[in-house]
């Protein structure tokens, strides 16, 4: 009877799989047989002033109630019944254009948008994409144009996207001068920053007071914090995706900027008009060549000064095919005359091929090179000297595909492929002529993915993104593995083997299933409900205890030892818009599960140590919130403000008593405030308001007096036990626009600006002292606490900017 049961069981199971496949059949005939009814209408959306594309433009049959919106390439494919339509374009800040157009057959139709100042001979509306952020499925998505960027007040007068980003809900930063931002309570290696879809591993110059990117290059600014397609992969946290202009492919043109302590100069233009353009940005400060009339003669060969240059180029080969070549390299010196010297640099390269293999299905591969390194030196002499070199460089392939089914539904699929090379540090000490090498060994990788996405609309109401990414990681030689042995939590073990392995073999290897989905619900035309979950996995650590990230920490793959990270996240929001688009309100909530996070053992040994990994511990984490944001986007008075209500936390074996401690970035509120105001068409006015909770830092809980001498001691064993003073800052700026003549070829702005305006001495850190003199026996040694402010007063700047065209 068992047996006779099974097979009852298997014959029913095998008759309801028949049925599926059946079904599964009779759709696909009939969307063949649909698809022959229906005609694909695609091309490009353009600029019309200088021909750069546009990311996000919409293209709308208000008959059909069926639309779609241009790629990060600027390219539509929309599929409709056959028949006479009243096509709209539309783009934020751009006339919408209505064509009608006969599609009894496949069309290209390229589309040249004005912007709303122009007038155009065709029939022209308002565009109504204001609504984009209630009907879009993205959630938990920051966009930044660059015109928006250019209005807030900035330190030094200086555009700055990096500290732009961390006016908005969910970002933030530990502290004036530190490098790179936290999103969501995530550590700053766990985002991944693309520049042209090439990796930056440190966005930062000057310390964190500015970025790498330069605003005159940068087209679009796209932050996921949450539901991130399943295209990207690698980190934990977001994707920071920086797109480059492609150059005006009308005419020439020049822009640039003369500032407090930099200026700046971008060329773009035609290299045949309409076909093909270039565009070469760069910058360079000046403080060391402001300073020098200052320096005495040991230091009169000092540098202090960083600089970037930002170069693409582009060609549309034929109606199908398109080629982008883009560049970034740039550096920051410190040297102290001859004696010692210190600097660090990014450099990339993207060569990017667009092919249509027809109307529906589009292509982008993408091969980009990314190297970061930093050089330290001390002493001029060849028998006494310090040389210590570090890199991580890496190459990549990257196709991808998308499949416009349907107005309703895209597909999208493809893979990566990248190899990694770090360079921990080559260091060559000389003493009294004798040298030493404390160089440590290079070590491989290799990190694959392929990923399926799906972006389906079910009903008018109803919109969805799901797919699956598979990502592998094999950590290679040529290189050592090693063993350790047992040791008691938080402590540092023994090591008790090692093995060494040839060039390219496996020494460990890891493959992770990352799921993602994301639905939309839209209630009404002014409001809907968002949801998403995503899993992600990092293979990459950025290896570093001190109170911010600094250019020297130490990038270092998963290993047989070091296990990656990984993160489940899930999120809800409401978004609304009231008074028709005016006003825009959005509310979300979060909470992320982390896995194998990083920590240190007490006193880590982590620079130039061969045996680093006996110095990590690895645990969970926690990071929960919410964020709300309302923004008015009209009239002369605009803005938002944005609050965060958040914690994030750790759990890891050895380290405050085995209990939940918060992480050196965990920040309970952050509350900012931007405001822009257009007194007239030439004068503006902006100011941005921040105020964050302090950070988490270890103090210590009592004290041993020996010899005259302090030794402060933590009892308790706690992990940031007490909180530095909350964070707040006001910004102020006046524009200058040039006057409005159409026939003028340059146009010259001014804007002066105050940072810092109530000279607000914001904590960076908290050390503690005790009195240089000597005390008596038997009398109590005093201590005292320092606070160390990075900028304790207010700066005024202005600056030029110019356009000639």
């Amino acid at each position: 009877m068992k047996n006779l049961d099974n097979s009852k069981s298997n014959g029913s199971k095998a008759g309801s799989w028949r049925s599926r496949l059946l079904f599964l059949l009779l759709i696909l005939v009939s969307t063949g047989l649909s698809a022959q009814d229906k005609a694909t209408i695609s091309g490009y959306l353009t600029n019309a002033s200088d021909g750069e594309t546009l990311i996000g433009a919409t293209v709308f049959i208000r008959d059909l109630g069926a639309g779609t919106s241009s790629n990060e390439y600027g390219f539509y494919s929309l599929s409709v019944p056959k028949g006479t339509y009243n096509l709209e374009y539309g783009y934020l800040g751009f006339e919408t254009i209505i064509k009608e157009v006969n599609l009894n057959e496949n069309l290209k139709l390229d589309i040249e948008l004005q912007e709303e100042s122009a007038v155009l001979e065709e029939i022209v509306v308002k565009s109504e994409a204001e609504n984009k952020n209630v009907v879009e499925l993205q959630m938990s998505v920051e966009k930044l144009d660059i015109q928006t960027i250019q209005k807030l007040p900035t330190l030094l007068g200086e555009v700055e996207i990096i500290r732009s980003l961390q006016l908005l809900p969910g970002v933030s930063t530990v502290g004036e001068g530190a490098t790179g931002f936290n999103v969501r309570g995530g550590s700053i290696d766990q985002n991944l920053v693309l520049l042209d879809e090439a990796p930056v591993y440190n966005s930062s110059h000057l310390f964190g007071f500015f970025s790498v990117f330069n605003p005159d290059a940068v087209k679009d600014v796209k932050l996921y914090k949450g539901g991130i397609p399943s295209r990207y992969g690698g980190r934990l946290s977001s994707i920071l995706d920086v797109r480059m202009k492609e150059g005006n492919s009308k005419q020439l043109a020049v822009n640039g900027g003369i500032g407090t302590i930099f200026s700046r100069l971008a060329i773009e233009g035609p290299i045949a008009k309409d076909k093909a353009s270039f565009i070469v940005a760069g910058r360079r400060s000046y403080i060391d060549i402001l300073a020098q009339p200052f320096l005495n003669d040991d230091l009169k060969d000092s540098r202090l000064n960083f600089y970037d240059l930002t170069m693409k180029a582009n060609a549309d080969i034929n109606k199908k095919n398109r080629l982008f070549l883009s560049g970034y390299l740039g550096r920051d010196n410190f040297g102290f005359g001859d004696q010692a010297g210190f600097s660090w640099g990014n450099g990339t390269g993207t060569l990017r091929w667009n092919h249509l293999f027809s109307d529906k299905l589009f292509s982008n591969f993408t091969l980009f090179y990314s190297d970061y390194d930093y050089q330290i030196n001390f002493g001029n002499e060849v028998d006494n000297s310090f040389d210590w070199s570090a890199q991580i460089l890496n190459y990549s392939l990257k196709p991808e595909f998308s499949y416009f089914l349907q107005p309703s539904n895209v597909l999208r699929f493809g893979g990566q492929s990248t190899i990694y090379q770090f360079s921990p540090g080559d260091a060559i000490g000389v003493s009294s002529g004798e040298e030493a090498d404390f160089g440590v060994p290079k070590q491989y990788a290799i990190e694959s993915a392929v990923y399926l996405e799906n972006e389906l609309d079910i009903g008018p109401r109803i919109k969805t993104n799901y797919g699956l990414r598979l990502s592998h990681f094999n950590y290679t030689g040529k290189g050592f593995a090693y063993t350790y042995g047992e040791a008691e939590e938080g402590e540092r073990p023994p090591l008790v083997g090692l093995e060494e392995f040839d060039q390219w073999k496996s020494i460990e290897t890891y493959l992770n299933l990352e799921p993602r989905a994301s639905i939309k619900f839209q209630v009404n035309e002014l409001s809907s409900l968002k949801a998403s979950y995503n899993r992600t996995v990092q293979y990459l650590h950025l290896v570093s205890n001190t109170t911010a990230a600094t250019p020297v920490d130490v990038w270092t793959p998963s290993t047989n030892n070091i296990k990656p990270q990984k993160a489940d996240q899930v999120a809800l929001g409401y978004f609304r818009n009231f008074k028709k688009n005016t006003y825009e309100f959005n509310i979300e909530t979060y909470y992320k599960k982390l896995y194998n996070l990083l920590d240190y053992v007490d006193g880590a040994d982590l620079l130039l140590n061969p045996f680093l990994e006996a110095e990590l511990l690895q645990g969970d984490g926690r990071a929960y919130g919410l964020e709300v944001q309302a923004k008015k986007s009209k009239g002369d008075l605009s803005g938002w403000i944005s609050y965060t209500l958040g914690r994030t936390e750790r759990l890891i074996e050895g380290i405050n008593n085995d209990d939940w401690y918060p992480s050196r970035f965990d920040q309970t509120h952050n509350l900012t405030v931007a405001a822009f105001y257009q007194l007239n068409k030439r004068w503006s006015v902006s100011s941005n308001f921040s105020y964050v909770t302090g950070t988490p830092a270890t103090f210590p809980t009592s004290r041993y007096e020996q010899q005259g001498y302090v030794i402060p001691h933590n009892a308790y064993n706690t992990r940031n036990n007490v909180r530095i003073p909350a964070y707040h800052r006001l910004d102020f700026s006046v524009t200058l626009d040039p006057r409005d003549k159409p026939d003028k070829r340059l146009k010259s702005q001014w804007v002066l600006s105050v940072y810092n305006v109530y000279a607000k001495r914001n904590p960076f850190s908290i050390y503690f002292i005790q009195d240089g003199d000597r005390v008596p026996t038997g009398s109590t040694v005093e201590t005292f606490a320092e606070q160390l402010s990075v900028i304790g007063s207010f700066i005024p700047s202005i600056s030029y900017n110019f356009k000639f065209k």
